[in-house]
């Protein structure tokens, strides 16, 4: 296997050596932009630095999920491991590693910290060391019980992630706190993962507007702010070609009090076009529809034509109950609301989804949808002139983006917090 390198990967490999001048650090930050080779050559700095450190010692490899754990990180620095010399004994069931070469074997144990009540989980044990990926994902409870577990003579700490919001804590605690912590911080760009070409680079950079582009290109801790779709303008609304669809879908967001917006997707080509929709809102209409009537305005909106597939709100229990009974075939709309977000802006800028001129009240909702500046140190939208918005997420997230075959980023995205 051939190991290519750039130069900041190069410094996360040796900054705990002999001659660095980090060798005292007690912790490496690793964040900024997707697709930068940091996860990679912090995996694989951290296991080289335990097994030359450290024998017969215990470690913790941590992220959102034990899961995202082995796809973040095990499947591309394991193999590396081999080319080196090395030899692993793993056991899935109980989540833990055995790594030897020269005599050397140490243990490393996965933890996944994805909620509050994961911090039990690391209680206990006793570590040399502790690497958490994607760490602007895990709750702070979890991540500071597994740093009290380094309880060993020369353990460190080793973190990597992608930024967040400025008001985000690990950003307040640990990277704007880097020298009273004594931690190594360093910045990636997609210019530091070697393996990178420019026509993938490109289009990661497409793939992302407003404060994530800021984030996930630029590696900026920086806030949400102003519109959602703040490109969206009138080069994204056009007709659909003459002729008939080759397929057919619905997507609905599911209100009583609040509006329903149910949209009407055409496939031409490789491209969906939202082509009609239905709006209600029992607020200013001054009057709630039944389930039944709501199942009766999808069939109007159907128009006799072959539908595929509802996609839908998967909270909305007793409409989807009632357009089962009616035939139809229900999905539960993919319901990640950041993961939507930035799947539906890589849609539309890609021009791979196309809002046509008789959706008017979706339309409407591309130029009031905006972030909620009042949400602290989370992403969160405003709970207002969204669903429309929220319908057309459910669309993209479920069937459009799935098809197209989802870049990289987006898989571990998905476990984003909304």
């Amino acid at each position: 296997m051939s190991l290519r390198f750039s130069d900041k990967q190069k410094q996360v490999l040796s900054w705990w050596t002999r001659g660095s001048p980090h060798r005292e650090k007690d912790a490496i930050v690793c964040d900024g932009a997707v697709r930068s080779g940091k996860t990679l050559c912090l995996g694989l700095s951290f296991l080289l630095w335990s097994m030359t450190r450290f024998r017969g010692q215990q470690f913790a490899l941590c992220g959102k999920t034990t899961q995202s754990v082995r796809r973040n990180l095990l499947t591309s620095v394991l193999p590396m491991l081999a080319a080196l010399g090395f030899q692993w004994e793993e056991k899935i069931s109980r989540n833990w590693l055995k790594v030897r070469c020269g005599g050397v074997e140490n243990t490393y144990f996965l933890f996944g910290g994805k909620d509050e009540g994961s911090a039990a989980l690391i209680q206990g044990i006793t570590l040399a060391g502790v690497l958490l990926d994607e760490v602007a994902l895990i709750p702070r409870s979890f991540v500071e019980q597994a740093c009290a577990r380094c309880s060993v003579t020369g353990a460190k700490f080793w973190f990597s992630c992608n930024p967040e919001g400025p008001g985000h804590w690990f950003y307040r605690e640990w990277i704007c706190k880097a020298q009273e912590r004594n931690l190594l911080h360093l910045r990636f760009f997609m210019e530091d993962n070697p393996t990178l070409s420019p026509e993938t680079r490109q289009r990661y950079e497409r793939a992302f507007q407003g404060a994530f582009y800021r984030r996930f290109v630029l590696g900026e801790w920086t806030a949400a702010e102003g519109l959602v779709y703040d490109f969206f303008d009138e080069s994204m609304v056009r007709p659909p070609p003459v002729g008939e669809a080759q397929r057919w879908v619905i997507s609905c967001d599911y209100g009583t009090v609040n509006p329903t917006s149910m949209g009407l997707w055409g496939k031409y080509g490789g491209v969906w076009y939202r082509v009609r929709e239905y709006y209600y809102d029992a607020r200013q209409a001054r009057r709630q529809q039944t389930d039944q009537e709501y199942a009766q305005r999808l069939r109007e909106l159907a128009g006799g034509r072959k539908i595929e597939a509802v996609v839908a709100d998967p909270s909305a229990a007793s409409f989807l109950e009632v357009l089962r009974r009616e035939g139809w075939n229900v999905r539960k709309a993919e319901n990640d609301v950041l993961s939507g977000i930035r799947r539906t802006a890589d849609a539309l800028k890609t021009g791979r989804i196309v809002i046509c001129p008789a959706c008017q009240d979706a339309i409407r909702e591309f130029g009031s949808y905006c972030w909620d500046l009042s949400a602290g140190d989370r992403d969160k939208v405003r709970k207002e002139f969204d669903h429309a918005m929220d319908e057309i997420r459910y669309f993209v997230a479920t069937v459009a983006a799935p098809e197209e075959g989802e870049a990289p980023f987006f898989a571990g995205y998905v476990e984003r917090r909304v």
